[in-house]
């Protein structure tokens, strides 16, 4: 792990999301990104004025301005920190960085009561997390004694989802995490018999996956995901994300959400 993109509002879990990646930066000698974006209305780039410049240039200099004392901490010394300032939509420029300093991860902070309302207002942090390319680390608490050591990488075993498995079991196990594979069965119309389980574990092996997925039973797959976290001393539950189903593949309704509104542990996702 070399680059790390920690785009931030300046917000108290801002602070969350440096703080953790300073964390991993010093365990794995790695640049730190930091990101802020201005978030300007459309009509300052549509009408080009004197009126218009002043106020970009007024915010601009804002920004600048509260940069100083947001990276004045002693958890960053010994750190590289490079700091920039974006004008345009957040999702689309982060990614966009990301890709362009090639960053194995992206950190985010979330106030853990709804995903959409954590580090950028409105749905910037959900189109974050369902469109980058790069892994989102999502951050909720702060972040004492920070580790990855123990992953649950839950999955749905779809052969769709091999790549992206793959993809997240190389980048934990690049940084040293041990990987908990698991598929949560639930009652009702997603129910998965054990001979079915089987089955799916099987080809998902042949594809390229994991054949030790473990089979846990939940109330739902929050509860499935939460329960084998606990049971394992997970430091992170990892999902594989869907462009075009928000934050999971594999999950219906919103269950990544209902894990940030009810759990402490980090996300982190993987786009498929």
């Amino acid at each position: 792990m070399k680059d790390i993109i920690i785009p931030v509002d300046f917000s108290l879990h801002s602070e969350y999301a440096l703080e953790t990646g300073a964390i991993l930066a010093k365990r794995h000698d790695a640049t730190l990104h930091v990101l802020h974006m201005l978030e300007v209305s459309d009509s300052l780039y549509s009408i080009s004025n004197t009126q218009n410049t002043n106020e970009m240039l007024f915010l601009l200099a804002l920004a600048k301005k509260k940069f100083e004392p947001f990276l004045d901490k002693d958890y960053l010394k010994d750190v590289k920190v490079k700091s920039m300032i974006k004008h345009h939509k957040v999702y689309k420029e982060v990614d966009l960085v990301a890709a362009d300093v090639d960053a194995d991860l992206i950190i985010m902070g979330s106030n853990g009561t709804n995903i959409s309302d954590g580090i950028f207002a409105g749905s910037n942090a959900e189109k974050m997390v369902r469109n980058s390319a790069t892994p989102v680390l999502i951050i909720k608490t702060e972040p004492s004694k920070f580790r990855l050591d123990n992953v649950v990488l839950a999955t749905n075993l779809s052969l769709k989802s091999v790549p992206a498995f793959a993809k997240a079991k190389k980048l934990c196990n690049s940084i040293g995490s041990t990987v908990h594979p698991v598929y949560i069965n639930t009652p009702g119309k997603g129910f998965t018999t054990s001979r079915e389980f089987n089955e799916k574990r099987k080809a998902f092996t042949a594809a390229g996956g994991d054949e030790k997925v473990h089979f846990v039973a939940g109330v739902n797959v929050e509860d499935g995901l939460v329960q084998i976290a606990e049971e394992e001393n997970a430091d992170c539950i990892a999902v594989i994300t869907h462009a075009r189903k928000g934050l999971s593949l594999f999950f219906r309704g919103s269950v990544s959400e209902d894990l940030a509104n009810h759990s402490e542990f980090p996300i982190l996702t993987f786009k498929m």
